[in-house]
């Protein structure tokens, strides 16, 4: 089967629901205004509040969310085949992902850009909204960790690809200083430098490689598990115009331009589906993923359809960026469709690969050789590629061979610059997760931040230096140590399912927020619907992973699977609790009632009240 299928139906399906349902929802659930006035211009500090054109927010929104979660998941769960996935991508990101994403965000820029445990404890109750403290934060963690384990394993002996990496960072901090500091909105000219910076540095790091230079850039995988904590540490403790916004921005137009120019390769080579539609591994037993198709394809791809992680941003730095609240749709619900889109694309690079090539790439030599599958076009891929990409579990690799390799074949004689394109795929994936941990590890400094400042005051002020210092190397230490005594098979599953926990979580918080602003309360449906089935499903897995931890002896996975699992249900309990009072209240009781007190005073009071709500 041709792949054109597959896309262009994808697209078409994710276009209507922006145009319908993301506006049903902006309209008539939410009530989005724009005389709202938002956090980031009430609470100007210039360093974390800070009002910010719509298209950077954007950028640095899509940056942050779209991690490891679109590329990897997709591609591991071909395993099943590439039904499973496909359809759980679609209809999971329109109807529960997009939703999660986009009634968070606007949740917080209602709640002066706090955090999803403040939300939880104004919104739900004191209990929940501590737990929900304690629980994200472990989650954060845990989530920071599996995409971190994606990037070491690509970028381990493979000194190309860590110059490009680390040539990203002084070239973002270049444009910061640039757009925000010397000439304040020079959006075009920023931009341009840095990708042009951004191309150079994939070009020159071939020679760089291949110099007496290569050996400043060549690091084992304990040493990049060293490192790559290190660097969140300082990605947290930056203010956030000097490297998180400017670096984010100019990665996610890379980004969607690779992804887009994905499309058109694929277009053009036109491969075919190789992958079946499901599986001989569907019902388990699979070499990458042990456990059956329900309920691990859904914690496996964890961020294409859906993600918990994204809760975090969406009451994290996002919130304190918006200008207009009507901008929540584009990137509440814009955002997650584009992450929607790269998770089709991560999936159907990977279904076009040989299933024996595959499958070797992707399972460790002991696990490969119980399948008894010969490879077919692998020695020839390593030979274009110019590395050994045999046995490197994780899915990074096998993404980017098949990228390589569509792009390699869009006209003919391009096979000799596959090597480019892989390396170029394979700083395009690392810039996804790496934005992914800037912003993650931040935000888990600010919930630690909260946390431990009701013990020591100013431990909550997110300017006071000591405090920034010792939570941010807090919690870049903690993901830091299960990163570097885990790999792919014990930190990835558990990833999966405490980040699809947080979701439910998110919707749970969702529906009562829902039930408390809105006129119909039927309109809860639209989050319960996807919180039951997300619940039930991450669940089913967790207790699956406890039992393989426990046969195993991985104390600390285990003993964090239990606590998630059981903190969350504390909070679903509690939400339960709080619907059943809200379903006997006739009118709106927060933030959408009286909304003449909620407008800034400074907004004329001849202000229209059909201001466009996008």
């Amino acid at each position: 089967m041709s792949v054109l299928y597959l896309l262009v139906s994808s697209l078409c399906i994710l276009a209507l629901a922006y145009r319908y349902y993301a506006a049903f929802i902006a309209a008539r659930v939410l009530m989005l205004d724009d005389r709202n006035v938002t956090p980031a211009v009430t609470c100007n500090d210039g360093k974390d509040y800070v009002p910010t054109n719509k298209w950077v927010v954007f950028g640095h929104h899509f940056a942050a969310i779209a991690g490891a979660g679109p590329l990897i998941g997709p591609t591991l769960a071909a395993q099943y085949g590439w039904g499973p996935g496909f359809f759980w991508i679609l209809l999971g990101s329109v109807f529960a992902g997009c939703l999660h994403d986009m009634i968070i965000l606007f949740a917080s820029v209602r709640h002066q850009g706090q955090s999803l445990a403040v939300i939880a404890h104004k919104d739900v109750s004191r209990l929940t909204g501590i737990t929900t403290a304690f629980v994200t934060l472990f989650i954060i963690i845990v989530a920071l960790a599996g995409l971190a384990v994606a990037v070491a394993n690509a970028l381990f002996n493979n000194p190309w690809g860590v110059f490009i990496i680390a040539m990203t960072i002084p070239i973002a901090m270049i444009a910061g200083v640039y757009m925000f500091r010397i000439r304040p909105g020079a959006i075009l000219s920023g931009t341009t430098f840095g990708v042009v910076a951004i191309l150079a540095a994939v070009y020159f790091g071939g020679p760089i490689a291949e110099s007496s230079f290569a050996g400043w850039f060549t690091f084992s995988k304990q040493q990049l598990s060293i490192l790559l904590p290190l660097y969140g540490f300082c990605a947290a403790a930056l203010p956030v115009w000097l490297l998180l916004a400017p670096r984010d921005y100019l990665s996610t137009y890379m980004k969607i331009a690779v992804i887009g120019g994905l499309a058109v390769g694929l277009f053009f080579v036109n491969p075919t589906v190789q992958m079946p539609f499901a599986t001989r591994f569907i019902a388990g037993g699979g070499p990458i993923i042990p456990g059956p198709v329900w309920p691990y394809v859904f914690i496996t791809i964890a961020c294409g359809a859906i993600s918990g992680f994204h809760a975090l941003i969406g009451s994290g730095t996002t919130p304190k960026m918006l200008e207009r609240e009507g901008q929540v749709r584009l990137i509440g619900y814009g955002a997650m469709l584009t992450e929607a889109f790269i998770g089709v694309m991560a999936l159907l690079a990977a279904v076009t690969l040989v299933p024996n090539d595959y499958f070797a790439i992707n399972s460790s030599a002991a696990a490969f050789a119980k399948l008894n599958m010969p490879v077919q076009n692998l020695p020839e891929l390593c030979r274009l590629v110019g590395l050994d990409v045999a046995h490197r579990p994780g899915g990074a690799i096998s993404l980017a061979v098949g990228m390589a390799y569509i792009f390699s074949h869009v006209g003919a004689g391009l096979q000799h610059t596959m090597k480019y394109w892989f390396q170029f795929v394979i700083m395009f994936e690392a810039l996804f997760i790496l934005t992914t941990i800037d912003a993650g590890t931040r935000v888990a400094r600010y919930i630690l931040q909260d946390i431990l400042g009701n013990l020591y005051a100013p431990l909550k002020q997110t300017d006071w230096v000591p405090g920034v210092v010792l939570t941010s190397g807090a919690v870049s230490f903690a993901w830091g140590y299960i990163l570097y005594t885990g790999d792919v098979s014990s930190i990835w599953p558990m990833f999966g399912v405490t980040n699809q926990t947080l979701a439910a979580l998110a919707l749970a918080i969702g529906t009562t927020i829902i039930l408390r602003i809105s006129p119909r309360k039927r309109y809860a449906l639209i989050t319960l619907v996807p919180c039951a089935f997300i619940t039930v499903t991450t669940f089913a897995a967790g207790f699956m992973n406890i039992r393989l931890y426990l046969a195993q002896g991985m104390m600390l996975n285990t003993v964090l699977s239990v606590v998630i699992i059981v903190l969350v249900t504390v909070i679903i309990v509690e939400n339960l609790r709080v619907w059943l009072a809200l379903l006997k209240t006739e009118k709106p009781l927060g933030m959408n009632d009286e909304r003449e007190h909620i407008y800034c005073p400074v907004v004329p009071a001849h202000a229209p009240d059909d201001l466009p709500l996008a």
